[in-house]
Order: structure tokens, then sequence, then C-alpha cells
């Protein structure tokens, strides 16, 4: 199954005081073709920027009104999903570290390299690419999978255990041609093609398929 692709331009959302850094990373972006928005202070990137575009956030430590660090906090309230790289003028560590373990993809320090930059915000813009298909294709399963009657979820989750369709029977007190209409039908509406399409799904979902928390270590298609 191929999950939906977001077709949206992305663009690379810039926060920083400093309006020649601004304008050089503007033009930078430009010459290799990215689309680029920039902003002087944190509280306007969330006044006037658009939540749902895709992209990355490139955005200085050291702000005014609201420093970057606390930025980054306030996205998800905001409705913004995307991914953030800083920039900063001081080697500070801590700052660093807090910044990577809240989720940034990259800490940059100034002055800035072009290729440095290009490469960082390359990578988020990949990896928002990424998150974003898999929401889309998550929130399809979640409705496949809600189309399921009690039965063939039943079903498909002793399959993810890792059962063989005889043991499906056994443990469901159902005959095995029983079973197998059940996994047939299961596996239609949620348009795997084999357990391992069935596996990724689960994960997808939270292993809600399989009602477990921890992946399965091994499943048989038989």
């Amino acid at each position: 199954m191929e999950a939906q692709h977001v077709t949206s331009e992305p663009i690379v959302q810039i926060v920083d005081d400093d309006e020649g850094i601004r304008e050089a990373l503007e033009e930078l972006f430009f010459s290799v073709g990215l689309k680029a928005q920039s902003y002087a202070t944190a509280p306007e990137f969330l006044e006037k920027a658009d939540p749902v575009s895709p992209g990355c956030l490139l955005c200085d430590v050291r702000l005014p009104q609201l420093g970057g660090l606390e930025l980054q906090e306030r996205l998800p309230a905001h409705g913004f999903l995307l991914p953030v790289v800083f920039m900063s003028g001081y080697a500070d560590i801590p700052m660093a570290v807090r910044g990577l373990k809240a989720g940034a993809k990259d800490f940059l320090l100034k002055p800035l390299r072009d290729q440095d930059v290009l490469d960082a915000t390359n990578v988020a813009i990949e990896f928002d690419r990424h998150s974003r298909s898999a929401a889309v294709e998550s929130g399809q399963v979640r409705l496949r999978f809600a189309m399921l009657t009690v039965r063939e979820k039943q079903v498909a989750s002793l399959i993810l255990s890792g059962r063989k369709n005889r043991q499906v029977a056994d443990a469901l007190s159902l005959s095995e041609i029983t079973v197998k209409i059940h996994r047939s039908n299961a596996m239609h509406k949620l348009q795997a093609g084999n357990v391992q399409d069935l596996v990724r799904m689960d994960r997808l979902l939270g292993f809600a398929i399989s009602g477990t928390d921890q992946p399965q270590s091994e499943v048989h298609d038989t």
C-alpha cells in the first residue's frame, strides 16, 4: 500500500532579529530553489506563519521578547509540527543539549556556513515530509481499522501474536475455515497484502491492532 504524499512546497521559516542574516538566508535558499519566509521575532512568526505549511523552522536561540527555546516549546500549542534547526552565536552546550533533547534537528553556530545551513535544513525538511506522510497514512489505516468487526479485530490481533490459523481457531473456538474467512476480510478491509503489511500498520497505530505496547518478534504468514 502506498501512502498519500504531501504535495505542498516546503518553506523554510526563518526567525532571527538580525535583518542582514535574514536577508542572506533568504537569498541562499532562493539560490537553491527553496522557498523561505523570515520574521524578526518569535511572536511575529506565531502570528503570521501558516501552521500547516510543510518545511522547517530555522531559528536563532537568542531573540527579543521570546527566545528560540521557548518558541520551540510553544509550537505544538499553536498548531505547528515543524522540525526545528537552531542557530546561535554562542557555543552554549547546555542550551544546545536542551534544544536537541526537545527534538531540534540540529544546532548551528554563527557565523553560518552556507553548506551547513543547507545540509541541516534539507535533513529537517525530509524529516517533516516523512512525518506528514506517516500521519496521513496513519489516519487512513485508523479509519479502515474502525471498519473491522469485533471478530475480525480478534483474529488480526492473534495473527500478530504469531499464531497460525489453527491456533487462532482453537483460541476463539472457531473452525479453521471461519478463521480464514475473518482473516481474509480483515486483510481486505485494511488493504494489507500480507502479514508484514499488517505489522507495519500495527506500528503506525501504536499497536492498537495487536492490543500490545511492544512490537512482535515473530509472525507467521500461514
